[in-house]
């Protein structure tokens, strides 16, 4: 094995480890939190931000939220190491099955069929449809 060899060995190591410790400093890795209602608030600004929220409803175990604005039901749930927000018509919502404490809402998404929130009641008895 020549020095040329281990000169290589020694810069790629070097590159990997670099490149490691970029990603812990950048925090890359890191999956984002369980949300609250000010993150799900926030969020839900983020994503849509013509939209008025009337009420917003964020998962028992903080995997998701859902808000109704005006006659949209937005809705974030958990994808990977973040959320993602779509939103569907309130009656669509009103109309998702909700067994066992768990909202099953379908998206109609290829890249997010469905979403799952646990809350303790559906649909929600204080605001009308």
């Amino acid at each position: 094995m020549s020095e040329a060899f281990f000169i290589q060995l020694f810069a790629s190591g070097l590159a990997v480890a670099a490149l490691v410790g970029l990603a812990a400093w950048a925090k890359i890795a890191r999956p984002a939190g369980p949300l609250d209602d000010s993150k799900a608030r926030a969020l839900f600004e983020d994503e849509f931000p013509d939209r008025r929220l009337d009420a917003v409803w964020v998962a028992s175990d903080g995997q998701g939220a859902l808000a109704k604005s005006g006659g949209l039901a937005l809705v974030l749930c958990r994808l990977g190491d973040g959320y993602v927000a779509r939103q569907i018509p309130w009656a669509q919502a009103l109309q998702a099955s909700f067994r066992q404490g768990r909202l099953c809402v379908d998206l109609a998404d290829i890249a997010a069929p469905k979403a799952f929130l646990n809350l303790p009641a559906w649909p929600p008895k204080d605001l009308a449809a």
